[in-house]
């Protein structure tokens, strides 16, 4: 499936009539090469790249997926939106949208190379709660890895929630850490709880998936790095939930993340 084709199922919201795993010799690395192909396709268009999402970094989903890795993509100035305590989302485009619950950095720099947690706490500006709502182009969210790479990462929208300085929090990367490894969510759709989460389901913590990701990305031939200004969500705390126009969710984060709600039109 060429780049061209890719992007035109990103924008209709149209399920692909195949998968661009069912080409022979397809894997994941070939994907990230589609995907940086769309993502140049975006750029040239007048799009802006406004950071990364991390997928598949929660081990207790992998075999629900059949995705036992982490992946990413690009987040986009047209897909990303930064609001206080509530949001307001429209699914309109997308393709069976679903919602996560996660949390988000900032990058106030570029981490040096062969960045250690601590170095990469270093190059952290702030994190705040997050609600990503994903995507998939196969039917049934039945694919294979290479496919949601190809897909953008499953990207379709990211709603961040009030910043919070990590200089505030922690003065250590360890004690960032832990704190968001111990911290919980309640996930609730229209006042009822859905689904309880922890940071610890992601890599053990947002941090240690941010610094998988950062190793990743620059094995990835052709990625652009991490820059001052990225925001980078993490992956999600819970399932991914199907989501519709007229849901409304809320995430309640405990310390030290605030909460976020977040209204589907």
């Amino acid at each position: 499936m060429d780049p061209h084709t890719l992007l035109e199922h990103t924008d209709s919201g149209q399920l692909w009539d195949g998968a661009p795993s069912d080409e022979p010799g397809f894997g994941v690395k070939e994907a990230y090469q589609q995907a940086l192909a769309v993502r140049a396709l975006r750029i040239a268009r007048g799009e802006s790249p406004g950071g990364f999402k991390i997928g598949f970094t929660n081990r207790q989903i992998w075999a629900r997926y059949n995705v036992f890795a982490p992946i990413w993509g690009t987040v986009w100035d047209t897909t990303l939106s930064f609001v206080d305590e509530h949001g307001i989302v429209s699914s309109a485009g997308t393709c069976q949208p679903r919602l996560e619950p996660e949390a988000v950095f900032g990058m106030k720099s570029t981490p040096v190379a062969d960045a250690s947690l601590d170095e990469l706490f270093d190059a952290l500006d702030w994190v705040a709660p997050g609600f990503e709502v994903v995507q998939s182009h196969r039917p049934d969210w039945k694919f294979k890895a290479a496919d949601t790479v190809a897909d953008g990462g499953l990207h379709a929208r990211l709603t961040v929630g009030r910043k919070i300085p990590v200089a505030a929090l922690a003065s250590s990367a360890s004690g960032l850490h832990h704190q968001l490894a111990a911290a919980q969510v309640s996930l609730l759709k229209d006042g009822q709880l859905v689904e309880q989460g922890a940071g610890a389901n992601v890599l053990d913590s947002p941090l240690q998936a941010l610094l998988h990701f950062l190793t990743e990305l620059r094995q990835c031939p052709g990625a652009p790095d991490l820059t001052a200004g990225d925001v980078v969500t993490t992956g999600t705390w819970t399932d991914a939930w199907p989501v519709k126009a007229g849901d409304r969710w809320t995430a309640r984060f405990s310390s030290p993340l605030p909460s976020l709600s977040l209204t589907i039109v």
